[in-house]
């Protein structure tokens, strides 16, 4: 839930806890390994370093149930969409579900006549009811209204609950502590609205602030009762946080102050820590899960311990003025379990894809499959990959990381396009052309769009080589480190051991405007007629 201090009976929230995500474990930081061997509760001598996440999460809401913390993100026009992240500890997190499992939104988020690029899932909000065990996913698509899902696990299935006509830009969703339900939304004024007791409707909605001309854009939202006080935690994008106080109910009314402003962040050239949550650990600790702008690879979360004031303000913790690079960590029962890693080796094995994959749009489910590798039939004819449906995305591992498939191309057909890219709204690829029966590997770059995400350039062969055989090796490797050269590379093997360069640097862009960083992408299009496929047999993303 929002208000992560609300009481209700931990045994009976302990009871509902979720299913567990099998697979490959990823080792605790520092000194948390050990006190989960000891059995112990965590200890402040133990640190973290921020980012805790350095992959895109971006307009973060973050809540606890009994001991296990949960956060979203914005993902626009990815599918399945706003991802629910899971931790133990807030440092260690993995990527649990989805709460939008497709974007049902209209045709442009099938690429079917229009596109969504930078549009869809924006900052939304991620609750838990414990009068019903149910988590809340609560957003606005596209300024037109808003959507609610549900679920009893952060897992799925999740399902739509209801829509409502009043579109909660920004949301912050609160299960108050009579269960009433209520939203906090808007930009630079700021309402709340009353939710029906079945969360299905809106009973009413209420301006209940207008950000002062001297501070300018305020947004964001997020909904908290703390201490039978009503906070809205709000951002004013992209230097700034802010925190509306009421004593006097959700309605208000409501008195400012500022939570921080041109704070240096802890990501060397990236931008202020912003836009997040709060969140109270087992034991009455405070933290602040912000993001940092860091492009070329997007927004990354990092977490800063808060304190309050005698007079109920929140403090944020600094280290010699700035948001600190690193902090004690939090103090918390040592974990039942480590987490899922966000990085290493897919085969793809299952009927399902793994959580850290979102598409490029929704897929074609026709043409596509997973089990022993993922096949991936061609699902649109087009000389623009940004137009190509099943592009298949994984977010990229900062400071710097590499992407290798393992990648059989004996099923391609004439005109056929195959390969990994890194995605933007700048692009470039490593992947095999078919023409006239000859399969050539290829590096392109020149893939660009414009400022209203309408493709302005369909890419340029930069080099190339045969391609003998029916399987090769893809490499693309990224240093997302904002202020940096911001290289990508791209080389290619015939035995996954020798790897070759191809083509020169790939200079990845670092403008704010298309919101989201650079991902990894796998894709197969046609440019002549559908029938071909690619089977991509392993998966491994790996950091230094």
């Amino acid at each position: 839930m929002s208000c992560p201090d609300q009481s209700w009976d931990r045994r009976r929230v302990l009871a509902s806890a979720t299913g567990l995500v099998t697979g490959s474990l990823l080792p605790l930081a520092g000194a948390s390994r050990a006190a989960a061997a000891s059995g112990t509760a965590v200890g402040a001598a133990a640190q973290y370093t921020n980012p805790v996440i350095w992959q895109d999460f971006a307009d973060i809401d973050v809540i606890r149930v009994g001991d296990t913390y949960y956060a979203s993100a914005s993902t626009m026009h990815y599918s399945p969409g706003a991802p629910v992240l899971r931790s133990y500890d807030l440092v260690n997190w993995e990527i649990a579900g989805h709460s939008v499992p497709v974007l049902d939104f209209g045709a442009k988020y099938d690429l079917n006549g229009a596109r969504g690029y930078v549009r869809g899932v924006w900052a939304s909000s991620l609750a838990y009811r414990p009068s019903n065990r149910t988590f809340y996913w609560l957003g606005q698509i596209d300024f037109a209204r808003t959507y609610v899902h549900t679920a009893t696990a952060v897992e799925g299935p999740w399902s739509r609950l209801t829509t409502i006509s009043t579109p909660y830009y920004d949301a912050g969703l609160l299960v108050d502590s009579d269960d009433t339900l209520y939203v906090a939304y808007g930009n630079t004024t700021i309402n709340v609205a009353q939710l029906s007791p079945d969360g299905r409707t809106q009973v009413r909605t209420q301006q209940v602030f207008t950000a002062p001309s001297s501070v300018g854009t305020l947004e964001g939202s997020r909904f908290y009762k703390i201490n039978g006080q009503y906070y809205i935690f709000v951002t004013r994008p992209a230097n700034g946080q802010y925190i509306l106080k009421s004593s006097s109910g959700p309605f208000g009314p409501y008195t400012m102050r500022q939570v921080l402003l041109d704070l240096r962040g802890p990501v060397p050239g990236g931008g202020v820590p912003h836009q997040g949550g709060l969140v109270r650990t087992q034991t009455g600790a405070w933290y602040y899960l912000a993001f940092v702008d860091a492009y070329p690879g997007g927004r990354v979360p990092a977490l800063a311990p808060v304190t309050w004031t005698p007079d109920g303000w929140p403090v944020v913790q600094l280290v010699n003025g700035a948001w600190g690079t690193s902090y004690p960590a939090p103090a918390v029962p040592a974990p039942t379990r480590q987490v899922t890693p966000m990085t290493g080796v897919d085969t793809f094995d299952g009927t399902t894809l793994k959580p850290r994959w979102e598409w490029n749009h929704n897929p074609d489910d026709t043409k596509w499959s997973v089990g022993g590798g993922l096949t991936l039939r061609t699902a649109t004819v087009t000389g623009d990959l940004y137009w190509a449906r099943n592009t298949l995305t994984h977010r990229i591992q900062g400071p710097t990381s590499t992407a290798t498939v393992q990648l059989d191309h004996s099923a391609m057909r004439d005109g056929d396009r195959a390969g990994l890219a890194l995605l933007r709204d700048s692009s470039a690829w490593i992947g095999l052309k078919r023409d006239g029966g000859v399969t050539r590997v290829v590096m392109v770059s020149g893939l660009t769009m414009d400022g209203n995400w309408n493709t302005t350039g369909t890419g340029t062969e930069l080099a190339s080589a045969p391609a003998s055989g029916g399987r090769l090796w893809l490499r693309a490797s990224a240093d997302i480190r904002p202020g940096a050269a911001r290289p990508g590379t791209f080389s290619y093997s015939t035995d996954g051991i020798n790897f070759v360069r191809l083509g020169p640097d790939f200079s990845m862009g670092n403008d704010w405007r298309f919101f989201t960083g650079y991902r990894f992408a796998l894709f197969n299009h046609a440019t002549q007629a559908l029938g071909g496929a690619v089977h991509i047999a392993r998966f491994e993303l790996s950091t230094p």
